[in-house]
C-alpha cells in the first residue's frame, strides 16, 4: 500500500493514502466481468452508432406493436374502422416531428442530461419534477414489461405450442436483460448493437419488398389470417373510437425521450453526438411506422392479441412463404422487441440516481457497482417488471393502458418546462446569466420560435394523455392514476426524512465536544456531522491515539470532507483511502488488516462506528449499515472490538 502525506500548518493532521486493493477474481466477475476503476469512467463512453442501439430501441421496436395496437381499436368498427389506420399514422409520425424538435432542443439546453426529470424540476419546480420522475420511472418499468411480453409474443406467434410458457420465457429474458446491463453501458451497448441493426436491415427489407410488390401489382392478401378478435366488442365508427385507436398508437412514440435522458453516456461533444442520435432514430421510425401501417392495410392483415402478429402476416405475404427469410424477420423482431428494455435499463438507473441524489429515493440508488453502472436501479427495475409481468400474464394488450398515460406526462411536462425556459431566457438581458440545477440559462436569440415548438409539443402530448387516460380509464390506466400521485407522496416522505436527519445532523450552532483520552481507536466515518462528531468525542475519552479513517469514493466529496475535517477534527489525524474501485467496506478491512499485524500483544484496537437511530424502524432501510457489515466481519478477530455510537434523531 503506498501512502502520501499531507502537511498541513506543519501538522500531519491529514494523511492521504491510496487504497491498492483490488477486488479478487469471483462468481460475479465470470457473471458481469472484472471491476472498473472510477478512471476507467471516460473510456465507458458510446458513439452514436452504439447509441442509437442502447437508447433507440425501445422506439424503434414500437413498429412491432405500435400499427397493431391501433389497428386493434379500428377492428371494432370492421373493415370501414380499418380503412383510417394510415391516416392516423400519419398523425402520429405529425407528433413524433414535433416531438423530436422539441427534444432535439432540450440535449442542447441540458447536456448533463435528465430529461423531463431536470427539465421540470429546473423551470416548474419540486412538485413537477417529482410527477416527471414518477411518470418516467413507471413508463421504464412498463417498457420492459410490454417490451418483453411483445417479444415473447412473437416467438409464440412463430411457435405456438410454446404459448403456455409464455410468463416463463419472459422472466427468464428480463434477468438475462438484466445481467447483460449489470456488464456495463459499452459492453451492453457492444452486444445489443448487432440485434439492433439486424433488426432494421429486416424491417427495411419487409417494407421495401412489400412496397415493391405492392408497385408491381402483385403483393396480394394475407393468406389465412386470424380471426377478428373484437377487444371492445362491435363499435360504430365514431370520433371517440378514432381518439382511443390514436392513443393506442402513440405507443409508438415511447421511447423518444430516452436519448435526453441518457446525454452523459455519449462521447464528447455529448450534446451533438445525441441530438444527431435522436434524428436518425426519428427518421427511422417514422418511416418504418408509415410502411408497416400502409401495408398492413393493403394486406389485410389482421390484428390479433392471442393469434399472429401483424408483423408475422406481413412478412409471410410480403415473402410469400414461412421460409428463412420470414423466420430472419421474426427472429429480428423478437431479438429487438426483448433488446428494447435495454432502453429502460440504461435509463431508469439514472433517473433513479438523479432523485435519489436530490433526496427522493433510497440514497443507496445512487452508488455505481463494479461496473460503473447503477447496479442496484438496474436490479430494482428487473425485479418490478418481472413482477408486472407475472401480474398481467404478459399480455401486451393488458399492459398497454397502464403505459402511455405516464410517457404522455412527462412528454408534455418537460415540453412545458422548456417552454417557460425559452419565456425566462427572452426576458433576460444579453450577457446576463441564471443558474439552474441542469444548465444555466442565458439570453437566447429566436427564444419566440422555439418557444413555440415547445409549447405545440406540450399542448399535442397533454390532449394525447388526456384521451388516452379518458379512453383507456376501464381498461386499466386508472392505475397509472393512482399510482402516480402515490409515488410522488412516497418521494416525498423519503424526502422529508432526509432534511430531518440533515437538520438533526447539522453542524451549525453546534459546541465543541468534550474531550477525553484512553486507548488507541481507529473511527471510520462517512462524513463530518453530528453523528461523526459524537463518536469522535467517544474515541477521544477512551484513548490520546485516535486514528479517523475516510475511504474516498468520490475526490470532490473527499476535498469536502477533508476541509470540514480540518475545522472539526479537534487536530485528530485523518487518513483517507482512495478506493478507485468505489468500494466501501473492503479497503477499510484491509486496513484494519494492517494495523492488526503491527499490534502487540498487549494492545487493544477499538473501531468505534457512528451510527444514528432513526426515530421510525423503516427509515433504517433508507441508510448503509456500515456498523452491521463491520461488525460481521470483525467479530471473530482476537484484539479487536467493535463499538457503535448512536446518534439518536427524533
Amino acid at each position: 500500500m503506498t501512502m502520501s502525506v499531507v502537511e498541513h500548518e506543519a501538522n500531519l493532521s491529514l494523511i492521504y493514502r491510496e487504497a491498492n486493493y483490488r477486488p479478487g477474481r469471483s462468481w460475479r466477475t465470470w457473471l458481469i466481468g472484472r471491476p472498473l476503476a472510477t478512471a476507467d469512467a471516460a473510456h465507458q463512453a458510446i458513439g452514436k452508432f452504439v447509441g442509437l442501439a442502447v437508447f433507440s430501441s425501445d422506439a424503434m421496436s414500437s413498429v412491432a406493436y405500435g400499427p397493431q395496437e391501433l389497428m386493434l381499436v379500428l377492428a371494432a368498427a370492421g373493415a370501414a374502422g380499418l380503412n383510417y389506420a394510415v391516416p392516423l399514422a400519419i398523425g402520429i409520425v405529425a407528433l413524433l416531428t414535433i416531438l423530436t424538435l422539441s427534444y432535439e432542443q432540450t440535449i442542447h439546453a441540458y447536456p448533463g442530461g435528465g430529461g423531463a426529470y431536470i427539465v421540470a424540476r429546473d423551470n416548474l419546480g419540486e412538485l413537477p419534477a417529482q410527477i416527471a420522475g414518477a411518470a418516467l420511472l413507471t413508463d421504464y418499468i412498463l417498457t420492459v414489461a410490454v417490451s418483453i411480453s411483445s417479444g415473447v409474443a412473437q416467438i409464440t406467434s412463430a411457435f405456438p405450442h410454446l404459448y403456455a410458457y409464455r410468463v416463463e420465457i419472459a422472466v427468464v429474458l428480463v434477468v438475462l436483460i438484466m445481467t447483460i446491463n449489470l456488464r456495463g453501458v459499452k459492453e451492453s451497448g457492444a452486444i445489443f448493437a448487432a440485434p439492433t441493426y439486424f433488426f432494421l436491415g429486416m424491417a427495411f427489407l419487409t417494407v421495401i419488398v412489400g412496397l415493391a410488390r405492392y408497385l408491381t401489382g402483385n403483393l396480394g392478401m394475407v393468406p389465412n389470417p386470424p380471426e377478428l378478435e373484437l377487444m371492445h366488442g362491435a363499435q360504430g365508427l365514431t370520433l371517440f373510437l378514432l381518439l382511443r385507436a390514436f392513443a393506442s398508437g402513440t405507443t409508438s412514440l415511447t421511447g423518444v425521450e430516452a436519448i435526453s435522458n441518457g446525454i452523459p453516456a455519449f462521447r464528447e461533444p455529448r450534446s451533438r453526438n445525441a441530438g444527431r442520435t435522436l434524428i436518425w432514430m426519428s427518421f427511422i421510425l417514422g418511416s418504418l411506422l408509415l410502411g408497416i401501417t400502409f401495408l398492413a392495410h393493403q394486406t389485410g392483415a389482421v390484428p390479433s392479441d392471442s393469434g399472429e402478429t401483424v408483423i408475422s402476416q406481413l412478412a409471410r405475404t410480403a415473402y410469400g412463404t414461412r421460409g428463412a427469410i420470414y423466420l430472419a424477420t421474426i427472429v429480428s423482431t423478437t431479438l429487438i422487441l426483448i433488446m428494447a428494455a435495454n432502453t429502460s435499463f440504461a435509463d431508469f438507473p439514472r433517473l433513479s440516481a438523479l432523485a435519489a441524489a436530490d433526496g427522493f429515493l433510497p440514497r443507496q440508488l445512487t452508488y455505481k457497482g463494479s461496473r460503473l453502472v447503477f447496479s442496484r436501479g438496474i436490479m430494482a427495475l428487473a425485479g418490478i417488471a418481472a413482477l408486472l409481468i407475472i401480474g398481467f400474464k404478459a399480455s401486451v394488450s393488458a399492459l398497454i393502458p397502464l403505459y402511455a398515460v405516464g410517457v404522455f406526462l412527462s412528454f408534455t411536462l418537460s415540453q412545458t418546462g422548456m417552454a417557460r425556459r425559452w419565456w425566462r431566457a427572452g426576458h433576460l438581458k444579453p450577457g446576463d446569466e441564471v443558474a439552474g440545477h441542469g444548465s444555466t440559462l442565458r439570453y437566447e436569440p429566436g427564444w419566440q420560435t422555439k418557444l413555440v415548438v415547445n409549447a405545440i409539443g406540450a399542448a399535442c402530448t397533454l390532449i394525447v394523455m388526456i384521451v388516452f387516460a379518458v379512453t383507456k380509464f376501464s381498461g386499466g390506466a386508472w392505475i397509472i392514476v393512482v399510482l402516480v400521485p402515490t409515488l410522488v407522496l412516497i418521494f416525498f416522505r423519503i424526502h422529508a426524512h432526509y432534511k430531518h436527519l440533515a437538520r438533526q445532523l447539522s453542524l451549525e450552532d453546534y459546541g465543541a465536544a468534550p474531550r477525553m483520552r484512553r486507548h488507541r481507536v481507529i473511527l471510520p466515518i462517512g462524513g463530518v456531522h453530528r453523528g461523526s462528531l459524537a463518536a469522535l468525542s467517544y474515541a477521544t475519552a477512551l484513548s490520546e491515539d485516535v486514528t479517523a479513517v475516510y475511504v474516498a469514493l468520490d475526490p470532490a466529496e473527499a476535498k469536502k470532507v477533508q476541509d470540514r475535517w480540518e475545522t472539526w477534527g479537534e487536530g485528530v489525524r485523518l487518513i483517507v483511502l482512495d478506493s478507485p474501485y468505489r468500494l466501501l467496506i473492503e479497503p477499510l478491512l484491509a486496513y484494519i488488516d494492517q494495523i492488526d499485524a503491527q499490534r502487540q500483544s498487549n494492545e487493544t484496537i477499538t473501531i468505534v462506528v457512528p451510527q444514528f437511530v432513526p426515530k421510525h424502524w423503516w427509515s433504517n432501510a433508507l441508510h448503509t449499515q456500515t456498523a452491521l457489515t463491520l461488525r460481521t466481519a470483525l467479530m471473530f478477530r482476537r484484539g479487536i472490538v467493535i463499538t457503535n455510537v448512536p446518534y439518536q434523531v427524533d
